[in-house]
Order: C-alpha cells, then structure tokens, then sequence
C-alpha cells in the first residue's frame, strides 16, 4: 500500500513539473548558440547543424508543428558564387556543393492568414571573407548580436503566441545562409512550403542584442504597409525609433519584400565587435532583448483582428547610393540621427585610424563637401580615388577637429 501511495505521489510531482520560464531562455538560447562549440554556425559545417537540431528541440518543447520538407528542417543545396555578378544556383550536384537548412516551426490557429516571424542563426565560422578581424590567427565568430539575438527573440515570440492572437496563423523561420546572400529565405520564397498568398506580413530580426543607453531602435520597412507606421507609434513607451520606409536591406526581410509582402526589420545597430570574435553573449543587453520581444509581441497583438495587410512597394534606397572607390576604413553608428555621420568603429591600418579619427567623431566635412547624413557622406566619398588625399573636419565633443586622409 505504501509503495502505490508513493507511486501516485511521484507521478503527480512529475505531472505537476514547474513550466519553464521563457525570459530566462533568452539568455540560455543566445549562450548556447554563441558557443564556441558550434565554431561560428557557418553554413554547411558540423556548428550550423548542430545549431538546427537545438532550434528544433526548442520548437519542439514549444509544441510547433513541423513545417519543413523534412520534418522541422527545409534544406537546400547550392554552390558559392565564384562570379559576384551571377545567381547562386540552388539544388547542383557535383563537387563543392553546400547544404543549408532552414528550420521552420507551425502554430496552426486554423485561421485564414498568417504572420511569418523570422531570424537568421548561421555567421561566419572561423571568419572568411565576410570578417573584419584582420588578425591571421583564425578565431571562432560566435555572432551572438549576429544572429544568435534574433534567434532568442524568435523563440520567445513564439511562447508568447501559444494561444493567443489566434486570427493568424504563425510560422516561425530561424534562416541559414544569410551570411552568404539571404540563401535560406531566398531559397523558401522559391520554394515555400506554405501557401506565401495567405502572408499577411513577415517580421524579421536580425542584431537586436545591443540596445544602446538611448534606447534607439531600427525599423526597417515601415513603408510597406500604410498601417505599419501608427501601430509602431501606437505601443512605443520605450524606444527612440529610427524608421526606413524600405523593404530592401541587407538581411532577410527582404526576400518576402520582394514577393509583395509587408515587412518589418529590427535592428539595434552596428559595433565595434560586428564580424569580428568579439561578439560574444556576455555583451549583450538582455533586459533590452526582452523589451524589444514585448514591443514586437505587442505590434503582433494590434495587427490580429486587421486581416491580411496591404502591401506597399517602396523607394529602394539602395538603388540611390553612390559607389565609391575608397572607403575611410570605419563602421558608420546607423542609428544617428543628428547632424553628420557618426563613427561607431575604427579599423586598424585603414586611412581612418592613421589621421587620428576616433570612435565617436561625428564627420561634418569631407572634402569640399558638407556632410548632413550618412547618404550626404557616401556622395562625398564617392568622388575620391585611392591616392587621393583632402581633409576631414570631424565634431569631437565640442570641438571641431580638421585631419588629413589619404585614401
């Protein structure tokens, strides 16, 4: 008698388990995909694949349906550009090839729409050529901000919609091959395994793991629905929010911009440590993290009852950038928006840290030109040539500073 009572009161201590907590997860999800033990999730190796079988697990525990071609996970095979002006070619056979893999997780509120929430989880590896470490040591590239942050987001959304907005659909993406060209969100557009016409908007993150002091956040894409603008107004208590109408940008939300679907991006800006092994978990904000999931969670909750979302093509700024030779060997602070381009990082051996320019100098002037922004400085760069020289006035503090650089 005494063993059964002991029985029944074992299987109700393990019925009655403690429901994990979610907001804590942010940091153990980031913490372990910015493991050294993954080598940097590049695209293709041992890391990023160990990267998809975690992401699964987590969906799993999450109680999503599998919604990839196999299982969880959509793979694609393709082989890396040698030509940077021809297409990558998905699906090739032969020598040289890579497999990626998508990994995509379902809440089927048997709604009429939905709403696709993604992030990227692959980097760099041990760098390569997107890196901006210049050490000929290799070094493993974690990429916590990039993307293990939007990864940790994504996870948490998808606790939070577990029963709630039920007038949409969710499916949740985590990316691979964004680091090489959007490959995984390039490669399901082509390839979805949803009907893409019942998409009523995509949201997507990407380095959302260094809110600044000022609390400045990107939102990218605020033009490609007429709605997107007050909703983000509506539930902003936090933010100071930088908006770019443009659908078109150098992560994954724009794959779906250009298959008619309103997007959303959030970003919380470059640093110092962005491709490079610096970028380690122990530096990101994770109060901010959690701030910027219940901002998300809160747009999400506005836009449940609206139906499917009208799209809006926009102006593509990145058709209106000037090219330019030369560069200033420095990592512009996107989210500036005073007067000037502000310098968020210095590269070493570049013209930049030879005239003596620092982290935090805002440029005013280059050249014979006056610099208002970042699109005014690129048009000012882009009329010198390696060898040129001219002078470069900066604000530091409050002073003016004038340097020579040579290109």
């Amino acid at each position: 008698m005494r063993n059964i009572l002991f029985l029944i009161f074992l299987c109700f201590l393990i019925s009655c388990k403690q429901p994990i907590n979610q907001e804590t997860r942010i940091k153990e999800d980031v913490t372990f995909l910015a493991s050294d033990k993954l080598e940097g999730r590049q695209t293709g190796t041992k890391g990023e694949k160990e990267a998809a079988s975690y992401i699964e697990k987590r969906f799993q525990e999450l109680e999503l349906t599998p919604k990839g071609t196999k299982g969880f996970l959509q793979p694609f095979t393709f082989k890396p550009k040698t030509n940077p002006h021809e297409a990558i070619k998905f699906d090739v056979n032969g020598d040289g090839t890579i497999t990626g893999n998508n990994v995509l997780g379902f809440i089927d509120n048997k709604a009429e729409n939905m709403v696709i929430i993604g992030a990227h989880f692959d980097h760099l590896g041990f760098g390569g050529e997107g890196s901006l470490y210049r050490d000929s040591i290799k070094e493993i590239h974690n990429g916590a901000d990039d993307n293990a942050s939007g990864v940790a987001i994504l996870l948490n959304l998808a606790a939070k919609l577990k029963a709630k907005n039920t007038k949409n659909n969710y499916l949740f993406m985590a990316f691979s091959g964004e680091e090489m060209g959007l490959l995984g969100s390039n490669y399901f557009v082509k390839n979805p395994t949803v009907d893409t016409q019942k998409v009523s908007y995509m949201i997507n993150m990407d380095m959302v793991g260094r809110l600044k002091k000022d609390s400045a956040l990107a939102v990218y894409g605020t033009g490609t629905s007429p709605i997107f603008k007050q909703t983000l107004k509506a539930h902003n208590n936090r933010f100071k929010l930088i908006q770019q109408e443009s659908g078109v940008g150098p992560s994954d939300h724009t794959s779906f911009y250009l298959a008619d679907i309103p997007v959303l991006h959030f970003f919380t800006g470059q640093h110092e440590d962005y491709h490079k092994p610096g970028d380690d978990s122990e530096k990101l904000n994770y109060e901010g993290m959690k701030t910027i999931s219940d901002y998300i969670f809160n747009i999400i909750s506005d836009l449940d009852d609206n139906g499917k979302l009208t799209f809006r093509k926009t102006k593509n700024e990145s058709e209106e950038t000037p090219r330019f030779k030369v560069g200033l060997g420095v990592i512009p602070d996107y989210m500036f928006d005073g007067i000037g381009m502000r310098i968020d990082g210095i590269s070493e051996e570049k013209p930049a840290q030879k005239a003596g320019l620092q982290k935090g100098d805002i440029v005013i002037q280059l050249g014979d030109s006056i610099v208002l922004d970042m699109m005014s400085y690129m048009r000012a760069l882009s009329v010198f040539e390696k060898g040129n020289s001219t002078k470069v006035v900066v604000k530091r503090g409050d002073e003016e500073v004038e340097k020579k650089i040579q290109f």
